[in-house]
């Protein structure tokens, strides 16, 4: 996983809404949970070129998945600890990796440690597991206060400076690992994780599969924080996520630039890292949703995969689809049967160019290797560059509703000059200097022939 990480194209699934039975209470019948995400689903992510996938909480829980009742079961509403491992299985066989999240910070209210401390209160063995104040009461009325995620008092945080829970959740992680022999774990609200733990983590994962990915979800804060030889791999990159959709709306290319410059230009603060990016997920509206014109979204996915970093898709999103946060999350969560999008040409539309946009990426190292620098920055236009050993692909954006000619001093070496996006269209390259005729809300991926 390590090795071709830089190459990671991520489609990032959450189980419980994907397979239509979060507000089931019940085990799986024979027609849902895991079931659903059958052979059409593999063979769709295979067609697309995604070559790793990031389920979201399976573990069982009380309601959502970060509510863990059990770290070592998978939930009943999904299925068995052996439909997970088949489906492991069948993912490998198709060159396609595996991480899920992995929620050390807080449990629901009915693991098993936390039921012991409310049975018995400060005589339970397990009461250190927790921060606990046995002189105060809780807004479930237990007899002593505790402390919640972020207020969210359904949502119980364990004391991670407690060596006995960290034992126990590096034996959970080992368990998942011998089980079902998955390649990595996304950590929930990394950014609240105690550094020790997520040291040992790495060390702990590193004995036991020595390409074994760690994730962070880091929704603010410094990213060098966390990610580094002795902690993680990568993290979320909430920072660029916003300019990706806001630069559109706004009409304001200088946005999204500046923070490229920030992250990974010449001085740029995470240059050095790979980042995990994206443009939607289960806790943020749909980029659909979000932005004010269906038109952009092809320039939106264009940067996503050009930009250094990893790429990720939400399920879903690769047909376009809708949903947002007003009231609850489950609308950002959808049950999604594929024969609905298959036969649709509004949506394959834009599955199509998204998968190009991942071929391209693939066949293309200075995309996946190379070091960014930005060109021409204006409202609606956007040029910036990638380049590895002196080879060069440069993207142009244009987000106006008319055609505009952006005039381009280019490093190529070369005359002539291919669209990638459209092989058909060719430039010439006269003494470095190009004038690239741009359609409306289009973008153009140039490279040497």
């Amino acid at each position: 996983m390590l090795t071709s990480i830089k190459n990671a194209v991520f489609y990032h699934i959450y189980p419980l809404g994907f397979c239509g039975v979060i507000n089931n209470r019940k085990s799986i019948s024979s027609a849902s949970g895991f079931n659903k995400f059958d052979d059409k689903w593999i063979n769709h992510l295979k067609n697309m070129g995604i070559n790793a996938i990031y389920f979201g909480p399976i573990f069982q829980s009380s309601y959502h998945g970060y509510d863990t009742i059990d770290y070592l079961k998978i939930d009943e509403r999904l299925g068995t600890n052996s439909d997970f491992k088949n489906i492991v299985s069948k993912l490998h066989a198709n060159n396609i990796r595996v991480i899920i999240d992995g929620v050390f910070n807080h449990v629901g209210r009915e693991f098993w440690a936390f039921v012991d401390v409310k049975n018995n209160k400060s005589n339970s063995q397990y009461s250190s597991w927790f921060n606990i104040d046995f002189n105060g009461n809780s807004n479930y009325n237990d007899g002593f206060y505790y402390e919640g995620w972020e207020g969210h008092y359904d949502l119980v945080k364990l004391n991670l400076y407690n060596k006995d829970v960290k034992c126990y959740l590096l034996h959970v992680v080992e368990e998942w690992i011998n089980e079902f022999d998955i390649d990595g774990i996304r950590l929930d609200v990394a950014y609240l994780l105690d550094k020790d733990f997520i040291k040992e983590l790495r060390f702990t994962t590193n004995k036991l599969k020595n390409d074994f990915w760690l994730m962070g979800e880091m929704i603010h804060g410094d990213y060098n924080s966390i990610v580094s030889p002795e902690m993680l791999h990568s993290a979320t990159n909430y920072e660029l996520y916003k300019g990706l959709y806001s630069s559109h709306n706004d009409k304001n290319y200088f946005e999204i630039a500046y923070s490229l410059n920030r992250q990974f230009g010449e001085y740029g603060i995470y240059k050095n890292l790979t980042l995990y990016n994206f443009v939607d997920n289960h806790d943020v509206n749909r980029i659909a949703t979000i932005i004010n014109d269906k038109r952009y979204l092809k320039n939106i996915y264009t940067l996503l995969f050009t930009i250094p970093g990893i790429p990720s898709i939400y399920y879903g999103s690769e047909w376009g689809i809708e949903g947002d946060r007003s009231i609850t999350d489950l609308n950002l969560r959808p049950e999604l049967s594929i024969d609905d999008f298959y036969n649709n040409e509004k949506s394959k539309n834009l599955e199509d160019f998204i998968t190009k946009l991942i071929t391209i990426r693939k066949n293309n190292k200075e995309l996946t290797l190379g070091i960014y620098k930005e060109f021409i920055v204006k409202n609606k236009q956007f040029a910036f560059g990638r380049y590895l050993n002196d080879n060069w692909i440069i993207i142009l954006l244009n987000l106006d509703d008319k055609e505009e000619s952006i005039e381009l001093n280019a490093p190529f070496k070369n005359s002539t000059i291919t669209n990638l996006l459209d092989e058909n269209n060719k430039y010439i390259n006269k003494n470095n200097k190009m004038i690239i005729k741009m359609e409306p809300f289009s973008s153009k991926i140039l490279k040497e022939i």
